[in-house]
């Protein structure tokens, strides 16, 4: 396919999106099986054409003053894309497959009209109805941080230190572009362009083998944050996948006492591969049961809970920009509830002197320093681990790490911007030790 072939598909999947209200992974998928001739890289370039139009839906819209699919595709061009009035008319020539020429209107808007004067959520692309909880945590900065939001994501590896080092594993990646991540210690990052398709890391011998894993930065960075040690009782108590489950148990170097659970165990199904994969031989998962809970052997005895919260995703904006789009003010309502439940369940599980660290992949401050003051003010016994205290993990980069990340009393904030990881808030708390 041509590249303007691929720009009229585009905005024939933007149309179906909006007129179908499917998410976009559902449509692309759609378009793929309808449409056989196209390669794997037409697919991949149409996908990014496409994700890159979510994540600038409303900026786009705004700066050719038309809200339609076209307008969109054009406007993301002009603004994602960087290509001038001569380069977006060139691929829109209207022969063969390809789309309109453009109006005199719609040559105007892209030549001339800007998003000086757009309001934030526009410039910044994202509902309006956040805009207050944004201003909260980054005041005016809020445009430049929500756009650095609506970039696309590089790919983040960890390396299983149980399995091997970043040392030993750097040279078989640099075939991909792998560089070193430029904080975790243990994290490698693939740059990937506007059409680039994902590599295909799960065919890589690191990764079959266990070596490696796809995990972005800053989940590294908070799991690392955590301080996890060998020998420790820890609980991941919303495992998930296990994504953290398996940087912790590499933190913990195979000594110890590692238990995964959630309270949902269609989630926990991928960890059991994961686990084998990764050689982690003192985790044990523990799927809920009906009513029974099954850390009732728990009480009072973990030296680490570590809560990977529900939460409304904006820090993986980058990665999921169809979901700011369908997000409504009712999920974070529901989220907030879910945090406080999960929060409360920790609190009984940690031992006196034993700590935990709530983790959410959310900018929004409801969800991360309100809930964490919230968390104090029910369980008094708790206290706050000074955030200068759990950088220091991070060897010699904690001093520009400081500088870097966002730091509140509460915690640790992450953000595209700031630390070029998605959005992930830190808090570590620990438990008196005369409790």
């Amino acid at each position: 396919m041509t590249p303007a072939a691929r720009l009229s598909a585009a905005i024939e999947l933007i149309e179906a999106i909006d007129a179908q209200r499917v998410p976009a992974a559902k449509a692309l998928k759609e378009w793929g099986t309808a449409h056989r001739f196209a390669g794997s890289g037409d697919r991949a370039a149409i996908a990014g054409l496409v994700w890159d139009v979510l994540r600038r839906r409303a900026s786009s819209a705004w700066l050719m003053d038309a809200d339609t699919a076209r307008a969109r595709v054009l406007g993301m061009l002009r603004l994602e894309r960087r290509l001038d009035t001569d380069a977006i008319a060139n691929l829109c020539h209207g022969e063969r497959f390809a789309p309109e020429p453009l109006s005199a209107a719609e040559r105007a808007a892209l030549t001339s009209r800007t998003l000086d004067d757009a309001p934030a959520h526009i410039a910044g692309d994202y509902p309006e109805w956040l805009d207050a909880p944004l201003a909260a945590v980054f005041g005016d900065d809020r445009v430049a941080e929500a756009t650095a939001m609506a970039s696309r994501a590089p790919l983040d590896l960890r390396v299983n230190t149980l399995k091997a080092s970043r040392e030993k594993v750097l040279p078989r990646l640099s075939h991909l572009g792998a560089t070193p991540t430029p904080w975790s210690p243990i994290g490698l990052r693939i740059e990937l362009g506007a059409d680039a398709r994902n590599p295909g890391i799960h065919a890589e011998e690191d990764f079959i083998k266990g070596a490696i894993e796809v995990q972005d930065e800053g989940s590294q960075l908070a799991a690392l944050l955590s301080a996890a040690k060998p020998g420790e009782q820890v609980v991941d108590l919303c495992a998930g996948a296990g994504g953290k489950t398996l940087a912790l148990a590499a933190m913990m170097q195979g000594k110890g006492r590692l238990i995964a659970t959630d309270h949902d165990k269609r989630q926990l199904a991928p960890i059991y591969e994961r686990l084998s994969r990764a050689g982690v031989h003192n985790a044990e998962v523990r799927a809920p049961r009906g009513e029974a809970d099954p850390l009732a052997d728990i009480r009072a005895s973990a030296d680490l809970v570590l809560i990977d919260a529900p939460c409304t995703g904006t820090g993986t904006w980058r990665r999921n920009p169809d979901a700011k789009w369908r997000m409504r003010p009712g999920a974070l309502e529901v989220r907030l509830k879910d945090q406080v439940e999960v929060l409360d369940r920790a609190a009984a599980l940690v031992k006196p002197g034993g700590r935990i660290a709530y983790v959410t992949c959310s900018v929004l401050p409801p969800e991360n320093g309100n809930q964490v003051r919230a968390f104090i003010a029910r369980h008094p016994e708790f206290s706050i681990v000074p955030p200068h205290q759990t950088a220091a993990v991070l060897w010699d980069r904690a001093e520009e790490f400081e500088k870097a990340a966002l730091k509140s009393a509460e915690g640790w904030l992450m953000t595209p911007r700031r630390t070029g990881t998605d959005g992930f808030f830190v808090a570590v708390l620990t438990l008196s030790a005369n409790a």
